[in-house]
């Protein structure tokens, strides 16, 4: 009643819409028999995935279009979500990949100025159901004492056994998600230079096209290949930024077909699910490592090539996801805050002697970053490039461009 009815003050056509979903039972069952309900949103539709938290507190449309959640169900530890609506200029790959979205309250109502739709309707549009009014810090404290739960979500009339035994049957680790979202197709990213520029915001001036005011480029000197793995395109858009003219690869892409555009330079980029499924990726990068061209990987390249190095990867409890994760420079001493979001880590024990670990969590002192002693080759777990999160790790793809000037 107090929602729908303030919703409705502030605009009078809000009202109806708003009862409506207010009457659409959604219900979030995990593996271990918990059983949460709340209020459905976005689609009329069931998904099963691993459950897992993210600490940003803004964020959630580059979250929910990270490809690196594909088959998981993203629940949100910040209260209010939806605020500032949906933008498409900000979307982090072609479509949402989280099977679910899980929040405490849906903002009724949508206000900024960039704003193409609300977060309801972009969910509805894409076929993801989402679920508020359920007590997401009891979620999120299981997740952290139990570790990552497969569950399952619907917006649909199921019983709760039904929706317990779904998420029994759900498998996460071991399985090959990143042929599900990586482009089919190789493509060179942004060659007429129209979307990679860091926005403008001009201030004190109207301008009729203010949402398109861009910073100059440097020229697109460097010749490239990035291997999307389920790339963010904010990835792309700092490498453009660094001067890089980024040939973009499949994720089945072999090495030779990497080779044969002559790059100064690979990027391998992040991605979903288990890196102990990904041998054919391994492989191919194992051959680019002999090629003495510069690499860098980040988050799913980062333990595709701890794995190449000939190091292991494990399962973290519950992973590492949000914007504000500590990381320290083990060779400046410099500490960061990263946005990070990933669930698995290199087991630095596995790796040989020639491979040094050079960052480090300093919550849990897992592995965030790997340099090869000898070979220009370097890599980070967590994500430099941001969106959403700060952006202390920047300078990381300068430092990219430096190596690959080097060996020029």
């Amino acid at each position: 009643m107090g929602i729908s009815f303030f919703a409705s003050r502030l605009n009078p056509r809000a009202c109806v819409p708003t009862i409506l979903k207010i009457l659409m039972k959604a219900i979030l069952a995990l593996e271990d028999g918990s059983v949460f309900h709340g209020t459905g949103f976005g689609a009329q539709a069931s998904a099963s995935g691993e459950v897992c938290f993210n600490t940003s507190m803004t964020g959630y449309q580059e979250i929910l279009t990270d490809p690196s959640y594909k088959g998981q169900i993203v629940t949100m530890t910040y209260p209010l979500i939806g605020n500032y609506g949906v933008n498409l200029q900000d979307v982090e790959s072609w479509r949402p990949h989280a099977s679910g979205f899980v929040i405490r309250e849906l903002s009724p109502v949508v206000s900024n100025w960039r704003a193409d739709s609300s977060l309801e309707k972009y969910l509805a549009d894409n076929g993801i159901p989402g679920i508020q009014g359920i007590d997401t810090r009891a979620l999120t404290k299981k997740l952290r004492v139990r570790g990552a739960l497969n569950g399952f979500i619907s917006t649909e009339n199921i019983s709760e056994a039904e929706a317990v035994q779904r998420a029994k049957e759900f498998v996460f680790v071991g399985v090959d998600y990143v042929k599900e979202v990586t482009h089919k197709k190789e493509f060179r990213w942004d060659a007429n230079d129209e979307q990679s520029a860091a926005f403008d915001l001009v201030r004190g001036i109207k301008i009729a096209d203010a949402r398109n005011v861009r910073k100059p480029l440097p020229p697109a000197d460097i010749p490239i290949v990035a291997f999307d793995y389920g790339m963010k395109y904010n990835i792309l858009r700092r490498l453009r930024q660094q001067g890089f003219a980024v040939q973009v690869l499949p994720a089945t892409a072999t090495a030779a077909d990497a080779l044969k555009h002559k790059p100064a330079g690979i990027f391998l980029s992040n991605g979903p699910g288990d890196p102990a499924a990904l041998g054919y990726i391994v492989r191919e990068v194992k051959t680019l490592l002999d090629s003495g061209i510069p690499i860098f990987g980040i988050c799913l390249g980062h333990q595709i090539l701890g794995q190449a190095f000939g190091g292991k990867t494990f399962k973290l409890k519950f992973g590492h996801r949000g914007g504000n994760q500590p990381v320290k420079d083990l060779e400046s001493g410099k500490v960061e805050i990263t946005s990070q979001n990933h669930g698995f880590a290199v087991d630095a024990k596995s790796l040989p002697s020639d491979v040094a670990v050079h960052r480090v969590n300093l919550n849990d002192a897992t592995v965030e970053g790997l340099r090869h002693k000898t070979k220009p080759v370097f890599c980070v777990q967590y994500h430099p490039e941001a969106a959403p999160g700060p952006h202390d790790s920047t300078p990381l793809f300068g430092e990219f461009r430096e190596l690959v000037l080097q060996r020029g």
